[in-house]
């Protein structure tokens, strides 16, 4: 059974553990993740250590299997991690679901996230659950000694259309 909490200082080390296992398997697509794997460990520490306010965690049988953060408390989803292990469980999905609301309960009606265009399976995954293309950029990368796709998916939350009769009826 899952189960969608708050994060707790207590999580921080399996939020992290879960993050670079994460982020090692995003960036495999890209390349060899191993010399940027210290930076990336001291960015998921750092977040976790001082954001963990912001996190909302997924649990499958009392054991942390995600978390998901919107950094700034808008409609940006600047992190969403599932443990390679939870894959397929429709975790993703639920935990996806629980964010959102919170991007609708803060007032915004549409959500975004962004990660690099190579990464199949998250850019799979959000576009199974409604999000479309936004944007895509190139830039280069000089840790990798490349240019990187990044793309930027976002989902309307709220309906714009009131339900009755308007100018265009």
């Amino acid at each position: 059974m899952a189960v969608i909490r708050n994060a707790r200082q207590d999580d921080e080390a399996a939020l992290v553990q879960i993050g670079l296992l994460s982020w090692e398997k995003a960036m495999g697509a890209v390349g060899d993740p191993s010399s940027m794997r210290e930076s990336a460990l001291a960015a998921f520490r750092d977040f976790v250590s001082s954001s963990w306010l912001t996190i909302l965690v997924i649990e499958a049988h009392g054991t942390v299997a995600g978390w998901a953060a919107c950094e700034n408390r808008d409609d940006l989803i600047t992190d969403f991690w599932i443990d390679p292990q939870f894959e397929g469980q429709g975790l993703g999905k639920a935990l996806l679901a629980d964010i959102e609301a919170d991007i609708v309960r803060r007032g915004f009606d549409k959500a975004r996230v962004e990660t690099h265009a190579q990464n199949d399976g998250a850019v799979g995954f959000f576009e199974k659950q409604g999000y479309s293309v936004h944007w895509l950029s190139s830039a280069y990368q000089p840790k990798i000694d490349r240019d990187i796709q990044s793309i930027g998916l976002s989902k309307q939350l709220v309906s714009d259309d009131p339900g009755t009769y308007g100018p265009n009826f």
